[in-house]
């Protein structure tokens, strides 16, 4: 008995279901950004929602979001507790503008109280559009899988110039340092996974007002990261959400004779999905 799965979904039409979701992301877009318009030039940061008031970490994000609310940057977190409420804490002390995006969880989640404007996401890929299309910059406290998802999707959006290419800041280098020797060793040195350049389009430090300084510079500069940056064009337009417009992909066309199954999707493919 052959174990391939059918090449196509018989299940064609979309359910009411399928119908009520997209109404609901719409809504969920639209809700962001009419919120979002109002936000002045914001700094993203993220970190642990396991972060104790007694950590040091939790210190130092206080003191920047107080230090960038300062410099007239609006502050946006994810709206939980840990290195999020000290963030939101700091801007709003400060007496500046303190965003949280919260999310829906399966498990019970607590807001902080720190926020002067919050929007509450049930998807987490909307969110996450709020985050990159209303940042100017990112700060990664420690933090857990959420944290190193948000890194990695800024990073990737950059790397592979989908969006305007923004400063990423990783805050604290002893959390830090082992993760950015991997990416050196092995994706770069061992692999070859990733370009030299592109360890340039982060930077790591220790100091509050380094980095809230570094921002400020780079909001008021064209080309922020330096050489990493200088190969992007800003001639190419942009989508409403924030990231560019691109070039469609192409199918390789399959080698005749061979007769391998992958040759034979490969040419159903291009037919099926003409390129432009």
């Amino acid at each position: 008995m052959s174990n391939d799965l059918p090449l196509v979904n018989k299940n064609t039409e979309p359910g009411a279901q399928d119908v009520w979701r997209v109404f609901r992301i719409m809504a969920e877009f639209v809700e962001g950004f009419e919120t979002m318009a109002r936000v002045p030039a914001a700094v993203s940061i993220f970190g642990s929602a396991r972060t104790k008031p007694d950590d040091p970490f939790y210190g130092k994000a206080v003191q920047m979001g107080h230090a960038l609310a300062k410099r007239g940057f609006a502050v946006i977190t994810g709206g939980g507790p840990g290195i999020m409420e000290a963030a939101n804490r700091g801007a709003r002390e400060a007496g500046g503008v303190s965003v949280g995006l919260n999310i829906s969880l399966p498990m019970e989640q607590k807001s902080n109280s720190y926020q002067t404007i919050s929007l509450n996401h049930h998807y987490f890929f909307v969110r996450k559009v709020m985050f990159i299309k209303y940042s100017h910059a990112f700060v990664c406290f420690p933090g857990g899988f959420g944290t190193m998802d948000e890194l990695f999707e800024s990073l990737c959006l950059i790397q592979t110039r989908k969006i305007d290419p923004f400063p990423v800041v990783l805050f604290g280098t002893e959390f830090w340092t082992g993760l950015v020797e991997w990416l050196r060793e092995t994706m770069l040195d061992r692999f070859s996974t990733i370009g030299g350049n592109e360890l340039n389009l982060f930077r790591m430090t220790d100091d509050v007002d380094e980095a809230a300084e570094y921002l400020q510079k780079c909001a008021t500069c064209a080309k922020p990261g330096g050489p990493a940056f200088l190969q992007y064009d800003r001639s190419q337009q942009f989508t409403a959400e924030g990231t560019r417009y691109g070039m469609r992909p192409t199918v390789a066309d399959a080698q005749p004779g061979s007769g391998s199954r992958d040759d034979h999707r490969a040419a159903e493919n291009a037919e099926r999905f003409p390129q432009a």
